[in-house]
């Protein structure tokens, strides 16, 4: 089987993909009040076309792919497509990052799908903070999705938070038992400059601080194997006294860009080798024509171009909507 290696050694062997740049929330950290102008259903990537897209990285080394937004749940089709990829790549690792408002909805068919794991993104449990954060969201559809994913039996949920000081940084208390409670994996991550005017370096909290945080006691001790994801950023931490586990993911403060594995695809079929690299290589027209030949060096070029580290580009303005968490 091929690999893709970049200039720099590293081997990409996981592709995040993006069915849609629409969501049902308009969080304050991702876009503006009003939103932001979405594709058309023309535009977008169908799914057919993604299928073929994953069965030529496949043929290329990847192993995992992880399905975003927007909000995936808000496309339909959704589910059945990943049952479908599922049945036609059977070993390939399927992955849903989403913010779980539907999932009430979903948990159990995404269980019969057998995805490998799930990300739920949330930042905090107080209600009011999350209306505000959210604008549109509303927490009892999140935690009663939550609940029906336990429920259906999908495994390996991990919870992600955004920890910003001023914010919800008093939270992780509430945040770790929550996690606990519901047979989740609690990550941390550190606030990233990921757009022009929403950034603030004073709600910035590093991960050094962030451990120091941590409650319950005790020592928190890195685990390099239990719940250690080979592909992921995160660094894993256990309370030795409480038997607590939480992630830390450092993507500012000690990125691991030096074994960043991934790339991205946007929900109009742009590959992003960075997802803090504004330059895109358009793959559409080339998936459209069914040429895996020609995708295979599309991929190939694009590859070649992935910057060492995210600081070595310029950022500009980006909508995560569009680019996919």
């Amino acid at each position: 089987m091929a690999e893709l290696i970049d200039q720099y050694g590293r081997r990409l062997n996981y592709l995040r993909i993006s069915v849609t740049d629409r969501c049902n929330f308009r969080c304050t950290y991702c876009m503006p009040a009003e939103g932001v102008p979405c594709l058309s259903h023309e535009e977008i990537l169908r799914y057919e076309d993604i299928k073929f897209l994953c069965r030529v990285f496949t043929e290329l080394g990847v192993v995992k792919f992880r399905f975003t937004g927007g909000e995936p749940l808000v496309r339909k089709g959704l589910v059945p497509f990943l049952k479908e990829l599922r049945e036609e790549l059977p070993g390939i690792k399927i992955a849903l990052t989403t913010n779980a408002s539907l999932l009430g909805e979903y948990a159990g068919a995404l269980a019969q799908a057998k995805i490998d794991s799930l990300n739920i993104s949330l930042d905090t449990l107080d209600p009011e903070k999350f209306a505000s954060v959210t604008r549109t969201g509303k927490i009892e559809a999140v935690l009663a999705g939550i609940r029906a994913a336990g429920k259906a039996g999908i495994k390996n949920i991990k919870l992600n938070t955004v920890l910003v000081r001023g914010f919800n940084d008093h939270e992780i208390c509430e945040l770790l038992k929550f996690a606990r409670e519901n047979g989740l994996l609690l990550r941390l991550i550190e606030f990233m400059p990921i757009e022009d005017g929403i950034w603030d370096k004073s709600a910035y909290i590093s991960g050094e601080e962030i451990l120091s945080m941590l409650p319950g006691g005790g020592k928190w001790e890195k685990t390099f194997t239990e719940h250690k994801d080979a592909d992921g950023p995160a660094e894993y931490y256990r309370n030795e006294k409480s038997g607590d586990r939480i992630g830390i993911i450092t993507a500012v403060s000690n990125h691991f860009c030096k074994n960043c594995n991934r790339l991205r695809i946007s929900a109009e079929g742009s590959l992003r080798s960075c997802l803090f690299n504004p330059r895109e290589t358009a793959l559409k027209e080339i998936i459209r024509m069914r040429d895996p030949a020609a995708l295979r060096e599309a991929i190939l070029r694009a590859v070649s171009e992935k910057p060492r580290c995210w600081n070595d580009v310029k950022t500009g303005s980006l909508h995560m909507s569009g680019i996919g968490g």
